[in-house]
């Protein structure tokens, strides 16, 4: 199962995604964990990059072009293999891509969710959007020792979560998928969003049988990477 935690900065993603990954840990679900980006294409990553800076692209197509080659290469390098072994938790994946793209360049939102969904090897089982208000995202950045991101601007984040709002019913809309919307705010919040997010975990991890109890065979190696 992939899960992909989607919101604005400061929602409590990276809080929910720790704590997952410590209830999964004592659960005994091999749960991982991956970013955004795959960061493997050098020409893709410049322009990722830029957009992460508030720069548009030259072109909305020039954008998005280079957000679905580095979703390919992510499904293709990093997701595929790890989900192998085991869940992964995405702490952002396609539908904050497609929000900072039709930030920047003032397109549908539409737009951009139905061509990053033309990468389905990486559609996530299940999303989980956390629309914590931009007041209380704001309250917690501000407490960070590290400088505001482009995205963290409050004039921004307001905007952002207006986009994903409509992200999540394109997303819908064109895979069938789930989004689970929740804030994050108290510890109830995150005890609930934890439990929940857990128990689709439990339900699509199913446990490989033992034909043996003698000492387990050595792991084969791990396969070749080629080329794109």
């Amino acid at each position: 199962m992939l899960l992909a935690l989607e919101g604005i900065a400061g929602a409590g993603k990276s809080t929910l995604r720790d704590r997952l990954l410590s209830d999964a840990h004592n659960k005994g679900i091999p749960l991982s964990h991956t970013g955004q980006f795959s960061w493997l294409s050098p020409p893709a990553t410049r322009t990722l990059i830029g957009l992460r800076a508030g720069r548009p692209a030259t072109s909305p197509d020039e954008a998005s072009e280079a957000a679905c080659w580095d979703l390919a290469l992510h499904a293709r390098f990093n997701l595929t293999p790890a989900l192998t072994l085991g869940p992964v938790i995405a702490d952002r994946l396609t539908l904050s891509t497609a929000c900072l793209l039709a930030l920047l360049h003032q397109r549908p939102i539409r737009t951009f969710v139905e061509r990053l969904a033309e990468q389905s090897a990486v559609w996530p089982q299940l999303t989980v959007l956390l629309t914590t208000p931009p007041e209380t995202c704001n309250a917690r950045i501000a407490t960070r020792a590290t400088a505001r991101r482009f995205v963290e601007d409050p004039g921004t984040a307001h905007r952002l979560a207006d986009l994903y709002q409509l992200a999540a019913d394109a997303w819908t809309e064109t895979t069938g998928l789930p989004v689970l919307r929740r804030p994050c705010i108290t510890t109830a919040d995150l005890d609930h969003l934890a439990a929940a997010c857990l128990d689709r975990l439990r339900e699509t991890t199913v446990p490989q049988p033992r034909t043996q109890e003698t000492a387990d065979e050595p792991a084969p190696p791990p396969p070749r990477s080629m080329g794109p």
